[in-house]
């Protein structure tokens, strides 16, 4: 089940968050913009020191999931630097599918609105409810 969503842009700015359940706490406005600068800062220091051997045509997309003894963090990076960072109990195991949706979501109901601004806040009643029916649905 997923409890909570965000989406940080390729900067470490916090773009969109969400609760789905009663699970997790609220997180206020500034721990919100903590979390996210936090994780893209260790995203980054994780895929530079990767001891996995660097190739040109692969690069090490740092980190996909976190465990803790009570909740998975799962992460998912575009290619052009977007987060897609899902909280989840623990008996969800591999979050990349649905967090692709999500990213075809904020392609189709963030990027191609025409009053959208890159690297702002994600401001749209469609958006959100269309991810509400996704994250029901899985």
């Amino acid at each position: 089940m997923i409890h909570a969503l965000f989406i940080i842009n390729r900067s470490g700015g916090l773009i969109y968050s969400k609760n789905f359940t009663q699970h997790v706490a609220q997180l206020s406005s500034n721990e919100a913009l903590i979390f996210a600068g936090t994780f893209h800062g260790i995203h980054a220091l994780a895929s530079r020191i990767s001891p996995a051997p660097k190739r040109d045509s692969v690069k090490d997309m740092g980190i996909q999931s976190i465990d803790t003894k009570n909740f998975r963090i799962h992460c998912y990076q575009t290619p052009t630097g977007i987060k897609f960072i899902a909280v989840t109990d623990l008996l969800q195991a591999k979050l990349s599918g649905a967090l692709n949706k999500v990213y075809v979501l904020y392609c189709d109901y963030a990027l191609k609105n025409p009053f959208y601004n890159l690297e702002m806040p994600i401001r749209s009643e469609m958006f959100d409810t269309k991810l509400q029916q996704l994250v029901q649905a899985h």
